[in-house]
């Protein structure tokens, strides 16, 4: 069987939408231009659904980016996949957010296994969300929040190369400065990029509870001045 799996990625300031069919990706639409998500989202699952002809109720299952990143944006992307899924009666699947940018780098670059990969999320100042990666998509250090400084990653450097990407490795540049630490601009987080690991997800039937799951936020929300058009 060859499932039909719906992803859905707003983490980020990217509104990301992606439909697979089995490992191959049918279509995506997706838009960066500000946080948006709310209005964008339902239109564009929607255009998706509809270009293929698809009803809902054909989708074998839902997969959310589930995070960490943005708060208003897991909120959105996760409320509105429950939405479907109990109205469907289709299972859900998360996806680590910062696993699935590690997927997707690998995917547009030639990355040797003696590398190491660290995707990396804005989380405001000088603090990211990030974890350390193999080629494989295999967790090598926990997932976290971190204010980065010169030494952070000086034990992993000091043995491997490691490519820095994502929308918060750019404020980390100066910081970092160690020869083995490679910083890669142009890297833009896409729902496309979930869909080998909900893939792998879907035929272990690891399914999340609709009704008790919640994104990984970790870290509590902060209130900070609201922006007109933005999302925190």
């Amino acid at each position: 069987m060859y499932p039909l799996i719906l992803h859905i990625e707003t983490s980020t300031e990217l509104c990301s939408v992606a439909l697979s069919h089995s490992i191959r990706c049918h279509a995506v639409r997706e838009n960066s231009e500000g946080r948006n998500h709310a209005a964008m989202l339902t239109p564009f699952i929607d255009e998706l659904l509809n270009e293929g002809n698809i009803s809902i109720h054909r989708l074998n299952a839902i997969a959310i980016s589930s995070g960490p990143g943005s708060y208003t944006g897991l909120r959105i992307g996760m409320s509105t996949a429950k939405g479907l899924c109990y109205g469907g009666n289709i299972p859900l699947i998360s996806v680590s957010t910062l696993q699935a940018m590690s997927m997707g780098f690998v995917q547009q670059h030639d990355v040797s296994v003696s590398t190491l990969l660290c995707p990396m999320i804005d989380a405001r100042r000088m603090e990211v969300y990030t974890a350390l990666y193999d080629k494989d998509g295999q967790q090598v250090k926990d997932v976290s929040a971190e204010i980065i400084t010169e030494h952070f990653f000086a034990p992993w450097l000091d043995k491997y190369q490691i490519f820095f990407f994502g929308n918060g490795a750019a404020k980390c540049r100066t910081t970092i400065t160690h020869p083995n630490a490679v910083f890669t601009e142009g890297f833009t987080h896409s729902a496309r990029y979930m869909i080998q690991l909900a893939l792998q997800a879907y035929r272990e039937k690891q399914f999340e509870d609709i009704a008790y799951f919640e994104p990984f936020y970790l870290k509590d929300f902060i209130a900070g001045p609201k922006k007109k058009g933005n999302e925190s």
